[in-house]
């Protein structure tokens, strides 16, 4: 069975990820998190001058935080864990209300790679944020929503009028993808009222909204020994709250001030984190750089910090899967259970090089938390994640790892019940050296 130790952070992760069916309930959900262990959010108009201890700052999906000890100088370098926010989903247009043949139907767009079979027949609630009129500034304000009830269905056509379905299923993105929730004629509004009132607002007050739709179905534990974890949102969510929880152990445990831990949670990294809130963004850049400001540091100072950091980018990986083996490299095959995966890939799809792999490594034995190899099947196209943008952008050493799992990027995911808290621990022993 399950040792307890491991079974404890993973029910944390259960409840993580049922709190968190968006990227902005994930900031939410890690924002709670950090305030409850003494970190205190900084506005990006604030003056952070003296700023020391645990900060955060938070921007829509996105989340940088990290923890000063106390007497650390200006250019201590900095133990950076880069995980995302955001998973493959179907979001909602703008102009939703539509409808077919008698049924009212709410229009969607397809967010990422999302292997669009696996969201039929499900049960879908709505969740995201709403923008709404402000004071008398015209600054808007914003409204977290999620609904978990049974509103929406993708349904599948039955095999009866398609005999080769069985052959392939081929889903047009466009005329195939929109969930039905009621019979009737499209009423305009009535999406906007429906959740508005589920947000507690004034559907007059509402300008906009990034709205998606999530598999209502509660994470849980799978197999004969219960020793897997399955859940939606998996990618990325174990490495934001494995990110979350080394960073508040950190800040907890530092009693040398070696380093300074940093977590820094970014959206859109599955549409390519080119916004202002995903990787490509100098969001990161200019938070670290205030924080060495706020402290009386110089250009100098800065530079030394960056000098010495080493960051760590945190994102699912994949499992060998028994029933498609040879899509796998042969002689690099993770199991779940076995720790984390040390991704490579030698046109820097993953930032892994051998200095990262020994700086991790040396983490793992620290931890005493084991780790596996992986690289991609040659014939295979690789998948990236957030290393090599925050490589280059910040000029840091930096390692691409994960921990393996199946279903990546379906409506529901597995990964094994042991190495979520093998990967947080991993990066606790990274973001203080112990």
């Amino acid at each position: 069975m399950t040792p307890a130790p491991h079974r404890s952070h993973t029910d944390d992760l259960l409840a993580f990820i049922a709190a968190s069916p968006s990227p902005y309930h994930v900031v939410a959900s890690a924002a709670q998190r950090l305030e409850k262990a003494g970190f205190r959010e900084l506005l990006g108009t604030d003056d952070w001058t003296g700023a020391t201890g645990g900060c955060f700052v938070s921007r829509a999906g996105a989340l940088i935080a990290w923890y000063v000890p106390e007497g650390a100088p200006a250019h201590t370098p900095f133990r950076i864990v880069g995980t995302h926010t955001d998973s493959p989903n179907l979001r909602i247009k703008p102009a939703p209300d539509t409808g077919s043949s008698g049924w009212r139907q709410i229009g969607v767009e397809i967010y990422g790679g999302v292997p669009l079979n696996t969201w039929l027949d499900r049960d879908l609630g709505i969740s995201g944020r709403l923008a709404l009129r402000g004071g008398p500034d015209g600054t808007p304000r914003s409204s977290l929503v999620q609904i978990d009830e049974p509103l929406l269905r993708v349904p599948q056509l039955a095999i009866h009028l398609d005999r080769t379905v069985n052959d392939g299923v081929a889903l047009d993105r466009q005329r195939h993808i929109a969930p039905i929730w009621a019979l009737g004629d499209p009423r305009e509004g009535e999406l906007l009222r429906l959740v508005a009132a589920a947000a507690g607002e004034d559907p007059a007050d509402v300008l906009g909204w990034d709205l998606m739709l999530h598999d209502i179905q509660p994470p849980g534990y799978l197999g004969a020994e219960r020793e897997f974890v399955v859940a939606s949102r998996l990618d990325n969510q174990v490495s934001v709250h494995a990110g979350v929880s080394a960073l508040v152990d950190a800040a907890t445990g530092v009693t040398e001030p070696t380093f300074v831990p940093v977590l820094a949670a970014f959206d859109h990294e599955e549409v390519g984190s080119g916004s202002e809130t995903g990787a490509q963004s100098p969001l990161l850049e200019r938070v670290l750089s205030r924080s060495v400001a706020a402290r009386g540091g110089s250009d100098e100072d800065w530079s030394r910090a960056l000098s010495g950091a080493f960051c760590v980018s945190a994102d699912m990986a994949h499992a060998v899967h028994p029933n498609y083996a040879e899509r796998h490299d042969p002689d690099h095959r993770p199991l779940p259970n076995g720790g984390p995966t040390v991704k490579v890939n030698v046109n820097q799809r993953y930032a892994t090089d051998s200095t990262g792999i020994a700086l991790f490594t040396a983490a793992c034995e620290r931890a005493g938390a084991p780790w596996q190899p992986f690289v991609s099947n040659n014939a295979m196209p690789c998948g990236t994640s957030i290393g090599p943008l925050t490589a280059a952008r910040l000029g840091v050493t930096t390692v691409d790892v994960g921990v393996p799992g199946l279903s990546m990027h379906s409506a529901r995911e597995l990964c094994g019940v042991e190495d979520p808290a093998y990967l947080a621990a991993i990066l606790g022993a990274v973001m203080t050296g112990n």
